[in-house]
C-alpha cells in the first residue's frame, strides 16, 4: 500500500531519534497528525498554545542536545510558534518546526489565513524553505534536519497541506533513513594557539569567563584554570556546566551576578573567554588582552576587542592549548578572588531567611528551601526576571542537575512550557518550574497540558502581584512604577480547579510542608508562594546613575502620593544593610 508524504516524514523522524511532536492540530496539518495517529509510536504532545509547543521543543532539545520537533497549522497556527523558535535558535538548540501552509494554488491570492512563513521565520532559523511539490520533500526534510543538528538552531519546513496526503513514493525522491549529528574535532591552527599561549603565559592575573560552550568540557576548564591559577567567572547559561566541582569558581558577573565575579573581571590583566557570548559590555575589563574561544567564529569579538581569536570547541581547543602553557605558581589573584567569593556567598546565604511572621516571604528563602528539597538530578526551568535571579544565586548545580531558561532571548512565560518538554523526555525525573506570577499568567492554559499529558511537573510560583523585575528597572531609572500590577491571584486554587495538586503559601512556617507535599505528589503540582514585592536584587556594582535613579524614584514616588511603597521597600530590605 502506498504511503503518504506525511507517513514517510513520520518514519524518517522516528529513524532519526525523534519520539514526540508538540503542537495543536488544524486543517492544513491534518495529513501529518493523521500519520502520527496511524503510526502510534511517535507521540503527539497536545499543548494549549503553539508558543508553548515551540518552548517545549526547545526545552527538550536543551536537555538532550538532540533534535526536537514542533508543528503548527497554517497562518495564525504556525505564526504562534515564532517566540519559542526565536528562543531555541538564540539558545543554539536543534529544533525542527513543521509549518503547515495554505493550498499551493492559493499562495499569493490573499487566501484565508494566508501568511508568508518563509519571510516570517527567516530571522529565527538557520534553515527555512517551502516545499512546492511532493517530490521535494525527501531532500528538503533531510536538509532541514541536518541544518538543525549541525548548526545547532531552528529549521523551519513550510509544507502546503495537500502535500502531506501526496504519494511519497511517486517520482525520483528518496526518503532518508536517518539524520544524526556528525561529530568532529574542531580546534584552531598551531599559530593561533601559540599566540594565545604567549598572551596567557605573559599575564600575571588571568581571569576566565566561561559560558554554555563549556558543556562537555568541565575537566578541560578545571585543568586550564589550575594551570593559569585563574578564577573562573561564569555566565548564567554556563552555570550548570561550570559551577560544580570547581575550586576556581567565583560566581557570576552581570546585573544578576556576584560582586566576586565582577571583581575577578575588573582586576585581571588578561581575560580568557571560553564558550561565552556574554552580552553586557560594561562588565568587561578595560584595556586588557582577550583570548576568546568559540566554535562559531562569527561570535568572536562581538562584545569586546579580542587579541587572539580561537575558533574551535572549548574541549578540543583547551586540549590543544594546555601543553603550550606554563604552569603558574603565583596564586595571589586567585586567592583574593576566591576569598571574595566566599564572603559574597555568605552574604547571599544570610539573605535567605524566612522573613517576619505574617508578612510575604523573602524569595531568597523560597529558592534556598527548594534547592535543599529538590533531588540531586532535578531539572529546573526558570522564568525571566526575578526567578532567574534567585535560581542563579541559590540553586546549587552538581553536574547532574540541569538549569534551563530563556537566558538569551529573555522571553516571559518560558518556564512552564519548557518544563513540559523536559518532563516529556523522562516522566520519572523531578522537573521544577520556577515561575513568576506574570509569567505563569501569560500561558496559564498550559496547566491543562500538564493534566492532559499526565506530566508531573512541579510549578513554584513566586507571587508578588507585580512584574517586579520591570519595577526594579524603573526604580533604577528614576521612574515611578506604573502599569506593573498583576492581580493577586491564588494559583494554587486555580491549579486545584484544573484538576492538579495546588496549595497557597502565605507564611514561612507553611513553606517546607507545602514544597515537600508537592514534590512527593504523583502528578503535576502548583505551589503558589506569596513573596515580598519590594525585595531588591542589587547588582554586583551600583553605578552613580543607578543610585541617582533610585533617589529620583523615591522622591517622585513620595510626591505622587505613594509614600507607603517607600516604607515597604525599606522594611523589606533593611536587613541587606548589615550584611557587608
Amino acid at each position: 500500500m502506498a504511503r503518504t508524504v506525511a507517513q514517510a516524514m513520520v518514519a524518517t523522524l522516528k529513524a532519526s531519534g525523534v519520539r514526540r511532536v508538540y503542537g495543536i492540530p488544524g486543517d492544513s496539518l491534518n495529513g501529518f497528525t493523521d500519520a502520527l495517529r496511524r503510526d502510534g509510536d511517535l507521540a503527539w504532545e497536545h499543548v494549549r498554545h503553539e508558543e508553548a509547543a515551540a518552548f517545549a521543543a526547545a526545552g527538550e532539545a536543551g536537555l538532550t542536545g538532540q533534535l526536537a520537533v514542533c508543528a503548527g497549522s497554517c497562518g495564525p497556527g504556525n505564526l504562534h510558534l515564532i517566540n519559542g523558535l526565536y528562543d531555541a535558535n538564540r539558545s543554539g538548540v536543534p529544533v525542527l518546526a513543521i509549518a503547515a501552509h495554505i493550498p499551493t494554488p492559493e499562495i499569493g491570492s490573499g487566501y484565508f489565513q494566508e501568511t508568508h512563513p518563509q519571510q516570517l521565520f527567516a530571522e529565527c532559523s538557520v534553515y527555512c524553505e517551502l516545499a512546492s511539490i511532493p517530490e521535494q520533500m525527501p531532500r528538503l526534510l533531510e536538509m532541514a534536519m541536518r541544518a538543525a543538528v549541525q548548526r545547532r538552531g531552528v529549521a523551519v519546513l513550510v509544507i502546503p497541506g495537500e502535500i502531506f496526503f501526496a504519494d511519497a513514493d511517486a517520482g525520483p525522491g528518496r526518503w532518508p533513513a536517518a539524520v544524526r549529528q556528525a561529530e568532529s574535532v574542531i580546534r584552531p591552527d598551531d599559530a593561533s594557539l601559540a599566540a594565545a599561549a604567549e598572551v596567557l603565559n605573559r599575564a600575571q592575573r588571568v581571569t576566565i569567563l566561561a559560558g554554555a560552550g563549556c558543556a562537555g568540557a568541565h575537566d578541560q576548564l578545571v585543568d586550564i584554570a589550575g594551570t593559569l591559577k585563574a578564577p573562573v567567572v561564569h555566565s548564567l547559561r554556563g552555570k550548570e556546566h561550570v559551577e560544580h566541582d570547581n575550586p576556581y569558581d567565583v560566581g557570576m558577573t552581570g546585573l544578576i551576578g556576584f560582586s566576586s565575579g565582577y571583581r575577578a573581571m575588573e582586576h585581571c590583566d588578561a581575560l580568557l573567554m571560553l564558550g561565552t557570548d556574554f552580552p553586557y559590555q560594561p562588565f568587561y575589563p578595560d584595556d586588557v588582552p582577550v583570548v576568546q574561544v568559540d566554535v562559531r567564529g562569527e561570535r568572536i569579538g562581538r562584545r569586546v576587542p579580542v587579541r587572539v581569536p580561537l575558533v574551535g570547541t572549548v574541549k578540543d581547543t583547551v586540549d590543544a592549548l594546555l601543553p603550550l602553557l606554563s604552569s603558574k605558581t603565583d596564586t595571589a589573584h586567585l586567592d583574593r578572588m576566591t576569598a571574595h567569593y566566599r564572603r559574597a556567598r555568605s552574604r547571599l546565604d544570610r539573605l535567605a531567611e524566612p522573613g517576619r511572621g505574617g508578612r510575604p516571604l523573602h524569595p531568597q528563602h523560597v529558592a534556598a528551601m527548594l534547592d535543599r528539597l529538590a533531588t540531586d538530578d532535578a531539572a529546573f526551568t526558570v522564568d525571566v526576571g526575578r526567578p532567574s535571579i534567585w535560581a542563579a544565586r541559590y540553586l546549587h548545580l552538581n553536574g547532574r542537575r540541569r538549569l534551563l531558561g530563556s537566558f538569551t532571548h529573555g522571553s516571559m512565560a518560558n518556564a512552564l512550557p519548557q518544563a513540559i518538554g523536559v518532563q516529556a523526555v523522562d516522566r520519572k525525573r523531578q522537573v521544577i518550574a520556577l515561575s513568576g506570577d506574570g509569567g505563569i499568567a501569560m500561558l496559564l492554559g498550559e496547566l491543562l497540558t500538564l493534566r492532559q499529558q499526565q506530566l508531573p511537573v512541579k510549578v513554584v510560583v513566586f507571587n508578588n502581584s507585580a512584574l517586579s523585575f520591570v519595577e526594579l528597572e524603573m526604580k533604577a531609572a528614576g521612574i515611578v512604577t506604573y502599569g506593573t500590577d498583576v492581580p493577586d491571584s491564588d494559583y494554587g486554587a486555580i491549579a486545584k480547579a484544573a484538576g492538579l495538586f495546588g496549595v497557597r503559601v502565605d507564611s514561612a512556617d507553611q513553606l517546607e510542608t507545602a514544597l515537600r507535599d508537592a514534590l512527593a505528589h504523583d502528578g503535576p503540582a502548583v505551589v503558589d508562594v506569596r513573596t515580598a514585592r519590594q525585595e531588591l536584587s542589587l547588582p554586583p556594582k551600583l553605578t552613580y546613575g543607578q543610585i541617582k535613579g533610585f533617589t529620583l524614584y523615591a522622591t517622585r514616588t513620595i510626591l505622587s502620593g505613594n509614600a507607603d511603597e517607600i516604607v515597604e521597600l525599606a522594611h523589606t530590605n533593611l536587613r541587606q544593610l548589615d550584611l557587608e
